[in-house]
């Protein structure tokens, strides 16, 4: 029995991998990616003024893009609406079947409409048209077919024409789907960048992320306050070790009352310790210290901090309140690195 379904799977296997060795796979593999990336590379003089003349349409408009496409093409179309979103377009994709059957009663007159359809011929999005000409909405194409019926009937028509298909049979989508994708993600960042859209409103849109939280959290949220790891100016190296072991941030903060003086880290012992190998319990603490440490104020972003402790190579920084008229600063807190992911 055992040997009689090893055989049938064997027969199975050889039906569907065409006899193919496995040795083929990845110049098979290659292949493809050559094909599309050939796809990708046509486009760069495929893209004309349409593209520019929907970014101005899409930009003047007071309504939304409301992308369309059937099987693949809808499924590219989902994407492209997503990356519209979260970049600064108001967008959503809609199912152009249900769409015929009750949808487009969330199609608004000012909206932008962005059909995708390889053959520029597919019924479930041709039969839109009619409605979207009643209702006075732009439409932008996005077909394989300059000729097609989607494209002549398009105020803006992009080019997503491919020299062939990654699948071997030209049946499977692939060079055309993958040719669409790119086309989409070209609008969606030339409208971000017209919008002058910042990683501030990226992190608006996308707040449960790592980078959405850095840029949306304030240094105050996750700083230490309490038992600080501080040393005075005259406190023996023993006692610096001791303190930067206990606070476990990689250093000791140098002040005077709350005036902040100087920073211990972890390398600056290591130097002391190796220029003053015979005498390094002799030394106190403003020996050691690095004066005018690099602080954030408290209502600094996250991200900030990040990029100041990126910058000098640190992992703990100073959070300070600077008083102008006196000069001083007084030390409020300390924020690690680890305290700035998720």
């Amino acid at each position: 029995m055992k040997s009689r379904l090893a055989a049938r799977s064997a027969m199975q296997t050889a039906q569907w991998n065409g006899g193919i060795s496995k040795d083929s796979y990845l110049d098979r593999a290659r292949r493809v990616l050559r094909i599309e990336a050939t796809a990708i590379t046509a486009l760069i003089e495929q893209v004309d003024s349409d593209l520019a003349a929907a970014v101005d349409a899409i930009l003047a408009s007071r309504g939304r893009v409301i992308v369309c496409g059937m099987g693949k093409s809808g499924l590219i179309g989902n994407k492209i609406a997503a990356t519209l979103a979260s970049t600064g377009t108001p967008a959503f994709s809609v199912h152009p079947g249900e769409a015929s059957h009750g949808d487009l009663g969330m199609v608004r007159s000012e909206d932008i409409f962005l059909a995708l359809s390889n053959s520029g011929e597919t019924d479930e999005v041709i039969r839109l048209i009619p409605f979207l000409q009643d209702n006075g909405n732009q439409l932008i194409a996005i077909t394989g077919r300059p000729d097609s019926t989607l494209a002549r009937h398009a105020d803006f028509h992009l080019n997503a024409a491919v020299p062939k298909e990654a699948c071997p049979l030209q049946l499977a989508p692939t060079a055309s789907t993958t040719a669409a994708l790119a086309l989409g993600d070209a609008l969606a960042i030339v409208l971000m960048e017209a919008r002058g859209f910042r990683p501030e409103h990226f992190a608006r849109f996308h707040p449960g992320g790592n980078l959405g939280r850095r840029l949306l959290t304030r240094v105050e949220h996750v700083m230490h306050t309490e038992q600080l790891p501080i040393v005075r100016p005259d406190d023996p190296a023993a006692h610096v070790v001791q303190t930067i072991s206990a606070g476990r941030m990689g250093v000791a903060v140098v002040c005077v009352d709350q005036e902040l003086i100087g920073i211990i880290t972890d390398g600056d012992l290591r130097r002391a310790m190796e220029r003053h190998r015979r005498d390094f319990s002799e030394l106190l603490a403003g020996d050691m210290m690095t004066a005018n440490p690099i602080c954030v104020d408290r209502k600094a972003r996250l991200q900030a901090a990040v990029d100041l402790m990126t910058e000098h190579s640190i992992t703990s920084l100073v959070i300070a309140d600077d008083r102008r008229l006196t000069g001083d600063r007084l030390l409020i807190g300390l924020v690690h690195l680890f305290d700035c992911t998720v």
